[in-house]
């Protein structure tokens, strides 16, 4: 007969199974929590980072409404169009000009500024248009008539004050310049006269794939960019071949490469307006994808878009590989645990491991973990230490992504340069305070606040000392106002502050006088000193507006007609001269 092992043998060599066992499925088990809980840390990422470019697209498209609203509601362009003057035509129309060519030079995704009568069949007054030398302002024969398209015949349709933003399309419109040929958007808006009576169409062509640049600049590296219209046409793809597919007479659609998708782009029951899933395009590699429709505004747009991101599922499963090394330590080193063990102390190993197997299963499920047996000196406590760094490891992983969405957060509402508040805060902080006002019958002021000489420097020592005079203006700024006020950069050149609960005009000069101060000082980067100064507008509520809109307009009017006066000037907005017309230095520092 053959020898029989004996119950030690087999309970120990049962044990030592059980023990391997237990050790690879417990490995196993945490290594595919790791791998489930990166990939669901992914997808609140790309669903918060989504949400904050939706966010932010709506800030640039509002953004720009308002400075189409801002040339067609000034009276200037209804008088242009009506030629009421003949003998102030030609300065009106430089000025018009001069106005375009400054929004331009302002916003670098705008590709052309018109301004277009509705008589002539719709023929180009004002047009300025980009080009890879600069800005163009077009003369003479080389106008168009535009009557025949969309963007024109729509927009007279609207009522004062209304924007009319058009679908996304390539710009095949001849002598487009740098948009020639380009993805854009066009948003426009008409300009009435006194008596109502439509005169013509303020356009802005917007650089579809600048605008979103712009946008996702500081979006975290390794991510992908999807945007389509509302039928899943995709106009901006990793792929640059299968952007505008339908322009080419091709199909590259929303839902054929993600047809998790369908039910975004379909309308009634069952519509979709956020997804987040992990697919793999046709031809391409896993990703975990999250995409988000625009919520409707108050324009008047032709189409919906639906945005998304994309991070390859390798890069989200890259930090796994250490997790998926610590994890076959931890088996390797249970293994031998159990098989050395389960000779002499079958017993004793079903106490520490019952609760190693428990601390893992309640971490996975998302609880506190439990009580690992680490103060032990063997390798049952080598074991829990091993497990507990793994979890750590996960929890500093978790942590990191809660930082970067703060840090996303944050950049909704900051100016990543300057670290001021950008012009979305502003505009927010001033609704608020605007109503607060109204409650309490106060008063509120604005600073709008434009640097002169600033393109000399930027333009002759470079962006870095432009970006350093930028940085150094906002601090000063911060420095001279108090906490209850707020301090915001609108872009480029242009600061504004908001000044709550006023007193007395006077008061106010000398808050605007400090501030013309600290901006005059000198700034010394390396071995040059770096001089500058400003011109500011101010504005008063009620006096000079109620409205965010109107507060605005009349503080960046007032700072035109102080930089007009000579530079380093305050010009209130109430103050009037002679005519009836706005005007008045009232505080000048040498």
């Amino acid at each position: 007969m053959k020898p029989t092992l004996g119950i030690a043998r087999r309970l120990a060599l049962a044990l030592a199974c059980v023990g391997v066992l237990a050790a690879g499925l417990t490995g196993y088990y945490g290594y595919l929590a790791s791998r489930a809980m990166l990939i669901a840390g992914a997808e609140e990422r790309l669903k918060t980072a989504t949400r904050v470019l939706v966010r932010q697209l709506a800030i640039g498209l509002n953004g720009t409404a308002r400075d189409v609203r801002l040339v067609a509601d000034h009276p200037q362009a209804a008088r242009l169009l009506a030629r009421a003057d003949a003998g102030m035509q030609a300065l009106s129309e430089n000025n018009v000009g001069l106005l375009f060519e400054r929004m331009l030079a302002t916003h670098p995704e705008y590709f052309q500024m018109r301004l277009i009568d509705v008589t002539d069949h719709g023929l180009e007054r004002i047009r300025v248009d980009r080009d890879e030398g600069g800005l163009v302002r077009v003369r003479g024969d080389d106008l168009q008539e535009k009557g025949h398209y969309p963007y024109v015949f729509e927009t007279l349709r609207l009522p004062a004050g209304a924007v009319y933003v058009s679908r996304p399309a390539i710009n095949h419109e001849v002598g487009a310049h740098a948009g020639q040929d380009k993805p854009a958007l066009q948003v426009a808006a008409p300009v009435h006269d006194a008596n109502g009576v439509a005169r013509g169409v303020v356009v802005i062509n917007v650089d579809l794939n600048g605008l979103f640049a712009q946008l996702a600049a500081d979006l975290p590296t390794g991510l992908q960019l999807y945007l389509t219209n509302a039928a899943g046409d995709f106009l901006i793809h990793p792929d640059p071949s299968k952007a505008f597919a339908f322009d080419r007479g091709q199909v590259s659609r929303l839902q054929d490469a993600f047809p998790a998708a369908m039910a975004m782009t379909i309308d009634g029951p069952g519509r979709r307006d956020e997804l987040v899933t992990t697919a793999t395009p046709t031809g391409d590699g896993a990703v975990v994808v999250a995409f988000m429709r625009q919520p409707l505004s108050e324009l008047q747009r032709e189409d919906e878009f639906i945005l998304g991101l994309a991070q390859p599922l390798a890069a989200v499963l890259k930090d796994s590989e250490q997790l998926g090394v610590v994890s076959v330590r931890i088996v390797i080193a249970f293994s031998a645990l159990a098989v050395l063990l389960a000779i002499l102390l079958a017993r004793a190993l079903t106490r520490p491991l019952g609760q190693i197997v428990d601390a893992v299963q309640r971490f996975a499920e998302g609880a506190s973990g439990g009580h690992l047996p680490a103060e032990r000196k063997d390798e049952i406590g080598l074991l829990a230490r091993s497990i507990e760094t793994m979890q750590q490891q996960i929890r500093a992983q978790f942590a990191n992504l809660e930082q970067k969405q703060g840090e996303l957060d944050r950049l909704a509402s900051h100016d990543s340069l300057t670290g001021l508040h950008n012009r979305r805060f502003f505009l927010d902080r001033l609704d608020h305070a605007l109503a607060h006002a109204k409650r309490t019958g106060g008063q509120l002021a604005l600073l709008f606040i434009d640097l002169d000489n600033f393109k000399v420097i930027n333009d002759g020592l470079g962006h870095a000392a432009g970006d350093f005079v930028l940085r150094t203006l906002g601090q000063r700024l911060k420095g001279v106002v108090r906490e209850v006020d707020t301090v915001a950069r609108m872009g480029g050149d242009e600061f504004i502050i908001l000044l709550d609960e006023v007193g007395s005009v006077d008061g106010l000069m000398v808050v605007a006088n400090k501030v013309l101060d600290v901006l005059s000082q000198p700034m010394q980067r390396g071995d040059t000193e770096l001089a500058l100064g400003a011109s500011i507008g101010v504005s008063v509520y009620p006096s000079d507006g109620e409205t965010a809109i109107e507060l605005i307009a009349a503080a960046d009017q007032a700072m035109y007609r102080a930089k007009a006066g000579g530079r380093m000037r305050v010009c209130l907005a109430s103050e009037r001269g002679a005519g009836g017309e706005a005007g008045g230095v009232v505080a000048v520092v040498s």
